[in-house]
């Protein structure tokens, strides 16, 4: 957008501190390095108190104050709230720090099931409903949040090197997650699994870096674009007293075989290779251990 309408420099109001300054400079710096990159509140070490200040007087428009400081960042997919008493990791964030889920104790003391539906590793239904990723993404998280599904509170280690403690409330995504990788275990042999398992860390990290113009994870991409293929079904959840569980699941894509895994009558396994297995499984560690 800069280069369209031909900016010589590009403006944002992070901190010195935090991580978004990274996001924002290291992509300018890939797409358009030619840009100059102001950040009026870390060139001026601006406080979060002068920061209130500084819009004040401007009349910049902020949902701040300094009886409630907090940062918050919100988007489709979640918001995060940091500063304030959160800066104190041993305090419990008060219940004025949400907005987008309830407390667990004042969620409905029902349970409600919901069912998703995925198609190539995307979630195109909602209880059987087909629906776009914004429609799907907004009903869950209204009706995860009434549920109070999706709080985090963690130590962050950010970018530049310092631990921070963040808040987050992320109810759809929570949903999600636990549904698609649970239906990723349902299609996915063992050695696909575990290997995906280790390019999800690189590429969360990757992402939370700032580093996403970056060929590794456009490489990581193609990659999930083959094994997603796969990852077609429907997951049925049950929100309770913000907890999300996986409570069952279907795919034509589906390693389990029922004949196989049950204990009872119509069991097919072969019992018999169970022995001659183990022994060559353990050889090495019996061998070393000689």
């Amino acid at each position: 957008m800069a280069k369209k309408k031909k900016a010589d420099a590009i403006a944002h109001g992070c901190t010195g501190k935090g991580n978004d300054q990274v996001r924002f400079d290291v992509s300018t710096m890939a797409l358009a390095p030619h840009l100059k990159i102001i950040a009026p509140a870390r060139e001026w070490n601006m406080t979060r108190e002068q920061s209130i200040e500084y819009a004040k007087k401007y009349n910049i428009p902020i949902p701040v104050k300094k009886k409630s400081p907090y940062s918050v960042d919100l988007n489709l997919w979640g918001r995060s709230i940091e500063c304030g008493v959160l800066e104190d990791p041993l305090k419990e964030p008060p219940e004025n720090a949400y907005a987008l889920t309830n407390s667990p104790k004042k969620a409905p003391s029902t349970p409600v099931y919901l069912t998703v539906g995925f198609k190539n590793g995307v979630p195109v239904t909602l209880n059987g409903k087909k629906l776009s990723g914004l429609k799907l993404i907004q009903s869950l998280n209204k009706l995860a949040g009434k549920h109070g599904v999706g709080r985090i509170d963690q130590i962050e280690n950010r970018v530049i090197g310092i631990k921070s403690r963040e808040i987050y409330e992320a109810p759809a995504a929570h949903v999600l997650w636990k549904a698609h990788k649970d239906l990723e275990s349902m299609v996915h042999t063992r050695e696909t699994i575990l290997f995906k398992s280790l390019l999800d860390q690189k590429y969360s990290q990757l992402v939370y870096d700032g580093r996403w113009f970056n060929p590794l994870r456009e490489a990581i991409d193609e990659f999930n674009k083959t094994i997603q293929k796969r990852v077609t079904g429907t997951i049925r959840i049950k929100l309770y007293k913000g907890s999300a569980t996986v409570v069952g699941r279907k795919s034509s894509y589906s390693l389990y075989n029922k004949k196989l895994a049950t204990y009872g009558k119509g069991d097919t396994f072969d019992r018999s290779s169970a022995e001659g297995f183990i022994k060559l499984f353990g050889l090495d560690l019996q061998t070393i251990n000689r």
